[in-house]
């Protein structure tokens, strides 16, 4: 994933046009009138929806190649981004009816995306991809005290870290923060410059190139912390609510073809990814497929711990007010939605 963040909205809609242009040219609209031998949600125009790549969306890839998206009657374009900030621009501008991102960044479009934007299923928990990577002589979070450390504030790798502060009885106080993009970060812990990193895969690769480097910590300790999620904006639900429950459906049925056709399914998320097979089974490795019930529990209002959405979105908003990432909390309610999990659930029964 290129950038788990937020830029100013006003990005959004500067990079309209192109995100507009590119959405045409991945396939055609038809204008047809429906007939009852063709139903109309196959005349209507598609919706569109974004990934990109994060082991935990590359999944959706069977979907469209194996058939499974017309399986469920769902009308999917679906459209690949290299740059995951690109996706996120796309949604909160109106470019797409629904997109791949994560928790924190779902927060922080939620005020101002022109249709709204709401979760409606976990794909994924971060389950050790995102990580802290320290310098040789430096062994516990204790050990922070007073270090330098290159992240990108107000991002997922900064939330970590300031779990990991607040468990060891410190805060983000007693650590200073040198503030690059996620990239940058990386390459400025490598050269030496820094006593630690924060940030995701495939970046704390680069960061584990300087000798004597380690893993600190990483997500895999903070279960909910980093939930990936599949978000659609408010009007595809109040337009095209089956549209919504297609999708909801299809996912699950993408889970179970991965669980009976594994190497098929490999191959398949491999190569929409493009990594290399060493990398590509590290990185299923570090994320966390989430069942039905965990899905349904993730979004229950169970309690004060961060596998329970609801309160992990009030965690997350309060820091990102905290850090000036964002300048006040959002109401959190609407972007949580889990009647398409009921349901689906239902269904099941």
């Amino acid at each position: 994933m290129q950038r788990r963040t937020l830029l100013p909205l006003l990005m959004a809609f500067i990079g309209a046009l192109l995100i507009s242009v590119s959405c045409a040219q991945s396939g055609p609209q038809t204008t047809e009138t429906p007939t009852e031998e063709t139903p109309a949600a196959e005349t209507a125009a598609p919706i569109k929806m974004g990934y990109s790549s994060w082991a935990g969306w590359w999944p959706w890839a069977i979907a469209e190649q194996e058939g499974l998206f017309e399986k469920h009657g769902a009308n999917v374009e679906l459209i690949w981004f290299d740059g995951y900030l690109e996706s996120m621009q796309a949604l909160a501008s109106g470019q797409l009816d629904a997109n791949c991102q994560t928790l924190n960044d779902t927060i922080s479009f939620a005020a101002d995306a022109v249709n709204g934007e709401v979760a409606v299923l976990v794909n994924d928990n971060s389950a050790g991809n995102d990580k802290v990577i320290v310098a040789a002589e430096i062994n516990t979070i204790e050990d922070l005290s007073g270090k330098t450390v290159a992240l990108e504030e107000g991002v997922v790798g900064d939330f970590l870290l300031t779990l990991a502060l607040e468990d060891a009885g410190m805060s983000r106080e007693d650590v200073t923060i040198k503030n690059l993009e996620t990239g940058a970060a990386a390459t400025a812990f490598a050269a030496g410059q820094t006593d630690a990193f924060a940030g995701w895969v495939p970046f704390w690769e680069t960061a584990l190139t300087r000798a004597g480097s380690k893993e600190l910590l990483s997500s895999a300790a903070y279960p909910g912390a980093i939930p990936d999620l599949l978000v659609t904006s408010q009007t595809l639900i109040d337009e095209q609510p089956e549209q919504v429950q297609a999708l909801v459906n299809t996912w699950f049925d993408v889970l179970a073809f991965m669980a009976d056709n594994p190497d098929q399914a490999n191959a398949i998320m491999a190569k929409r990814a493009n990594v290399e097979d060493d990398q590509f089974q590290k990185y299923l490795d570090g994320t966390r497929f989430f069942t039905l019930e965990e899905n349904l529990e993730a979004f229950s209002a169970g309690g004060e711990e961060m596998k329970y959405m609801p309160y992990a979105a009030e965690r997350m908003a309060e820091f990102m007010v905290e850090v000036g990432f964002i300048p006040e909390t959002p109401e959190l309610e609407p972007i949580l939605d889990d009647q398409f999990l009921q349901t689906y659930a239902k269904a099941q029964a």
